[in-house]
């Protein structure tokens, strides 16, 4: 427990004036990962006050980074004016040297689909669920203005796969939730069927706990009450290429119709699986989280 507690050397890499707060950069050596990490951070303008914020963590999708969501989003504008503050983790180990790593675009570095590896060489670093749940978000709270008991969670593709799974898997960090494109249910798509196998082995039984639809179903199975009455948004365009094979979110939606957990899916005539996409609906997904984060007296306008 010791080591759980002892403080972390943060390295600011970049720092950027952006919508009237602040868009920030930091590296540090993980615990829970083994190697150096980085992630993103906007502190919205109210931070400057002294105030206290709540926040959003954003999980990017395959391919991406700490960096993506911030730079092609768009969302600090919006988070700037609700009071937001916005986390973004990278999106797996870097540097590890396991061979095979960067092999392909769907696994490895840039696909830790959120969760920790249990077969070698995968286990030794391959940690992202215990970097963002254990490390990540009491380093945020710790350090940062940020009110550790007010943190929504989204993200995009592998990302929404992230949020929806770790949103039902550890309800006490989380008060709001949301997925644009999500990976709907991993263990019925050629990408989680590729990444499970690797990370988690044969046993198809422990892919389950890594897979949302799973996760609402046996939790209504069990007898107990939907987690967030409040309501998941999701979005998803219908020209999505990857929408009939890999994302599935007509399984999420009878798994939540079943289970009487509130489920606004919204689909889009037109839109595709990247930050066009993204960015168009960043802003609605915000003001999800803001209505449940409590902000109504926290808007301030921004440039």
């Amino acid at each position: 427990m010791s080591e759980r507690n002892q403080s972390v050397a943060l390295s600011l890499l970049n720092r950027h004036a952006c919508f009237g707060g602040e868009q920030r950069f930091y590296e540090h050596q993980s615990r829970e990962i083994g190697l150096p990490m980085r992630f993103g951070l906007y502190l919205p303008p109210q931070c400057k006050q002294k105030e206290t914020v709540p926040a959003v963590m954003y999980l990017a999708g395959l391919t991406c980074n700490e960096e993506t969501f911030a730079i092609k989003a768009a969302g600090q504008r919006s988070a700037g004016r609700l009071g937001l503050a916005l986390i973004t983790p990278d999106t797996s180990p870097r540097g590890a040297k396991v061979p095979g790593e960067a092999d392909e675009w769907d696994f490895g570095v840039g696909a830790g689909f959120y969760l920790d590896a249990t077969n070698e060489p995968w286990a030794e670093h391959w940690r992202m669920e215990s970097y963002v749940i254990q490390e990540l978000l009491p380093l945020i709270s710790r350090d940062f203005p940020i009110d550790g008991r007010r943190i929504g969670i989204m993200g995009h593709s592998m990302g929404g796969h992230g949020a929806l799974s770790l949103a039902y898997k550890y309800p006490d960090r989380f008060k709001s939730l949301s997925a644009l494109a999500p990976l709907c249910a991993p263990t019925q798509s050629p990408w989680g069927e590729k990444a499970f196998t690797r990370y988690l082995g044969e046993d198809r039984s422990a892919w389950l706990l890594h897979d949302a639809t799973a996760l609402i179903s046996r939790r209504h199975q069990a007898g107990l009450p939907a987690l967030y009455p409040q309501g998941i948004r999701v979005d998803q365009g219908l020209a999505d290429r990857f929408l009939k094979e890999q994302l599935h979110p007509h399984l999420l939606q009878k798994a939540c119709l079943s289970a009487g957990q509130s489920l606004t899916l919204a689909r889009h005539a037109d839109y595709d699986h990247g930050y066009y996409f993204v960015s168009s609906f960043t802003e609605i997904h915000l003001q999800h989280h803001a209505a449940s984060l409590c902000l109504s007296d926290h808007a301030v306008d921004v440039p």
